[in-house]
């Protein structure tokens, strides 16, 4: 679940590299851009939401009226499970996979190195079930390696892939692949992660933020065409896609953004289903969240920079809106930055009139039209995620501390990930160990 939290939107057409400049020249209008930008964009991802909703989402049987798509020709579907030091929660998950609807699957566990009896219990659990097999790696080789060696192992041409701490929904595969056959031209098709670990105020948050930041991102990115990234913890891929792009990269630590950036480069699209659900434990801790997002940061920049080179001729131009939110979300932490910076000089000396900044805090109006702006966000995201997640709207309540505890975070980690990504030599393999997933014991 890729979500860089602005204001909950990834499409911004009208403000472009002009502006930025401008900003630098004009006080005025570098706190213009740094306070309005995510009023564009919570714009932009409220009415990609409304569209996704009116022209597909409503038509939709919901309740206990959903029904799992037929496959047609009845295709096996290999569910693949990257397991790294989770003994305690990776059973659970492998149950959840074998428990599908759909009855044609096989599921391989890769265990990556663990050490902490992981590989033990799934191959008690492979004894018992014989749609079950597991991978084992000697040593500890990273998510993206886990995968690749499941895919090599994989007797289908779609796989599904989760996390090891994941609960599948039971027709999430059936919900995954249908797309991939209905459509020869999708490459993936990313889910719809919700949270279960709620037992501090981060954790509550983040439920708001699924569902009105991750989900109208996904709404309206489908809507112009171009995915910034697969949800890493429930995706599905056409195997012969992720051959022709060479698989997961292993130098990267955001192996779901390369992923798709790869496969949109290949011309294969990528859609999202929310009915694809998949219960996931997040960070609940401020050290925990800190560090996903910096990874999430840092993977974005690596693979935002390695790709803008490349992409500039007329056959990627499908891919350049994407480059352009981007790259201008990033400039955006950088204008208010050298606003507060231009502030804090303010304070000790004199500065020319037109670089002058009184307070890098928006003015009362312009900070309620945000808030507006940012309540009717979430107020049509719960409507139209309420049909995955009953009681949702309660969410409401938490999620009014969204702007002060992630747009802060997104700002620190975007000025710390793109430094730090320029400045590295070289891009050694990636390997990360396994993240804080909440303080309780998360529920089913």
């Amino acid at each position: 679940m890729t979500s860089r939290p602005l204001a909950g939107a990834c499409l911004c057409l009208s403000i472009g590299a002009p502006l930025g400049i401008a900003a630098v020249w004009s006080a005025d209008a570098l706190l213009g851009f740094a306070f309005f930008y995510p009023l564009l964009i919570a714009v932009v991802s409220i009415l990609g939401g409304l569209y996704y909703w009116f022209h597909w989402e409503r038509h939709w049987a919901w309740g206990l009226d959903v029904q799992p798509p037929e496959l047609k020709g009845n295709p096996l579907i290999t569910i693949l499970i990257s397991c790294h030091n989770q003994a305690e929660q990776g059973p659970d998950t492998v149950l959840s996979a074998l428990d599908q609807h759909y009855l044609n699957i096989e599921v391989i566990a890769i265990d990556d190195g663990s050490t902490d009896g992981t590989g033990r219990r799934l191959d008690a659990l492979a004894a018992v079930h014989e749609r079950l097999r597991v991978v084992h790696l000697d040593r500890h080789q990273g998510k993206a390696m886990a995968l690749r060696m499941g895919a090599l192992a994989a007797r289908s041409d779609y796989l599904v892939c989760i996390d090891g701490d994941a609960l599948l929904d039971r027709n999430a595969a059936s919900f995954l692949v249908a797309p991939l056959l209905a459509c020869p031209r999708v490459g993936a098709v990313t889910g719809n992660p919700r949270i279960r670990t709620r037992s501090t105020l981060i954790g509550r948050i983040q439920v708001g933020e699924c569902s009105s930041i991750a989900g109208l991102i996904k709404r309206t990115q489908r809507v112009y065409g171009q995915v910034f990234t697969v949800s890493g913890v429930v995706s599905a891929f056409r195997r012969s896609a992720l051959d022709r792009v060479g698989y997961w990269s292993l130098d990267t630590v955001a192996e779901d953004i390369d992923i798709s950036w790869k496969l949109q480069r290949d011309h294969w699209s990528i859609f999202y289903e929310p009915r694809a659900l998949c219960w996931i434990p997040m960070p609940e801790t401020i050290r925990g969240l800190w560090r996903q997002r910096l990874r999430r940061a840092q993977g974005g920049a690596e693979v935002f920079l390695s790709n803008v080179p490349a992409i500039w001729s007329w056959r990627y131009r499908r891919l350049w809106p994407m480059v352009l939110e981007y790259g201008v979300s990033s400039v955006w932490a950088f204008a208010l930055l050298l606003a507060v910076v231009l502030w804090t000089i303010g304070l000790f000396t004199a500065l020319p009139s037109r670089l002058h900044i009184d307070t890098p805090l928006p003015p009362a109006f312009t900070g309620m039209v945000l808030v507006m702006a940012c309540l009717l966000q979430f107020a049509l995201s719960i409507f139209i995620d309420q049909r995955y997640e009953h009681g949702l709207a309660r969410s409401l309540y938490w999620a009014v501390w969204y702007p002060l505890a992630y747009w802060v975070v997104h700002l620190l980690t975007t000025l710390c990930s793109f430094p730090a990504v320029l400045l590295k030599r070289c891009r050694p393999r990636a390997r990360r160990e396994s993240p804080d997933r909440g303080i309780k014991a998360p529920t089913s």
